[in-house]
């Protein structure tokens, strides 16, 4: 211990005496560090801004939209003809073993008014089970019941923006709204649910029972369709399974014979975004694998400044080993030198990371997470980066022959 703090105070003496190359040597560590601190947060903002969007749809998610279709010769593109039912989702939640609930919905927009305040906004039907599958909790009033749906009730739950926008500080349970000149009581507010995947909105909306859609709103040439179905597996590992038993299931009841293209598609949206999280994970690991061969070339700094300094101080070390410093020590003296440039480099590269990932996050409004293991293995890895580079040198200068060193002007 005597040995190892006599070290360091001749290292920080050292480091003192030729402050600005000392300063120039650490500037390689410096600038590693702080990229891969910096890019390691960006990459982990993203990370985290896609596993919250797959929070925001729920877990287990199945989505069915309309397919194809041809008709005398003339096919349609997805979703250009509504194929899909209010029974068909009935169907599935009651026949598809691996299917918990299904919720088909219907969605068009259109003005809503309150007072002298006006709104364009998207307007949704649905059953109750869509707030189940979507994990949408109502924060005041209640939710849209079986009995809305079955007796095509003129109320809605509104979503937060919604209530901001309209309503401001007002309680806006119990009042009457007018959608497409229709008016609707509003029962509920939903909790507030942030951006969709695709960067809109969730909660500028309003949701309608599903008939009252169909039959008041949004109803179409097709009385009883719907845009698409919702569905959500009993499990993360039945997903596959689901999703076989609702095509076998729909191509039954929609009489889709073996070479048909079917008229309907199944996504698995929860697959889609953690195919997008896992490359943003990718592209972050990628990110600081580039950020760290800057750490490689400051390191290769170090080695040769430190070469420098062991001919520098030659005649210094013969006369340590002359009043009897053995060769470990001498050893021990180089190495702690070059450690502490390279764990001060990096201390300085962590502030000055987590400082450019603030200016990042500030300038462009993106999340950037600083995580504990981040900063520890970068103070580890700048450690390293001085034991490997600094090892050489230190070797060289306790391999030294006392004599020669006396003599060396």
């Amino acid at each position: 211990m005597t040995n190892l703090a006599q070290a360091l105070r001749i290292a920080l003496r050292a480091l003192r005496v030729n402050k600005m190359r000392s300063f120039l040597t650490m500037l390689g560590i410096i600038i590693g560090i702080a990229a891969v601190i910096a890019m390691m947060a960006v990459g982990s903002g993203a990370s985290y801004v896609i596993s919250q969007q797959i929070a925001s749809i729920g877990s287990n998610i199945l989505l069915i939209i309309p397919g194809s279709t041809t008709s005398s010769g003339i096919r349609t593109g997805s979703g250009g003809v509504q194929t899909l039912t209010y029974e068909d989702s009935r169907a599935i939640m009651q026949e598809c073993p691996s299917v918990e609930l299904a919720s088909g919905t219907i969605r068009g927009s259109g003005q809503v008014v309150y007072g002298n305040q006006n709104w364009s906004t998207l307007l949704m039907g649905a059953t109750p089970e869509l707030f189940i599958i979507r994990e949408w909790p109502v924060s005041s009033g209640r939710s849209i019941s079986s009995s809305d749906v079955d007796g095509a009730a003129k109320v809605c739950l509104i979503g937060r923006t919604i209530a901001q926008t309209l309503f401001g500080d007002e309680d806006p349970l119990g009042k009457m709204i007018r959608i497409k000149k229709v008016p609707f009581t509003v029962v509920g507010v939903l909790e507030a649910k942030g951006q969709s995947p695709q960067g809109t909105d969730q909660d500028d909306v309003i949701f309608l029972p599903l008939r009252t859609a169909q039959r008041k709103l949004l109803g179409s040439q097709f009385p009883n369709s719907v845009g698409a179905i919702l569905v959500k597996a009993r499990s993360e590992e039945l997903l596959a399974s689901a999703e076989e038993e609702i095509t076998a299931l729909l191509n039954q009841r929609h009489r889709i014979t073996n070479g048909k293209d079917p008229d309907f598609t199944v996504r698995n949206l929860s697959e889609i975004l953690a195919v997008a999280e896992q490359s943003a994970k990718a592209m972050s690991l990628l990110l600081g694998a580039v950020a760290s061969i800057s750490l490689i070339v400051g390191g290769i700094g170090i080695m040769n400044i430190m070469l420098v300094s062991v001919t520098e101080r030659t005649r210094e070390i013969g006369i340590r080993m002359a009043i009897g410093a053995k060769r470990n020590d001498i050893l021990l003296q180089f190495l702690t030198e070059a450690v502490l440039l390279t764990l001060l480099g990096g201390i300085l590269g962590i502030v000055l990371g987590a400082g450019g990932a603030t200016v990042v996050s500030s300038i462009l409004s993106w999340p950037t997470l600083i995580s504990p293991v981040a900063i520890t293995v970068a103070v580890l890895f700048s450690g390293a980066v001085g034991i490997f580079f600094g090892f050489y040198p230190a070797r060289k200068a306790a391999g030294l022959n006392p004599i020669e060193a006396l003599r060396y002007e």
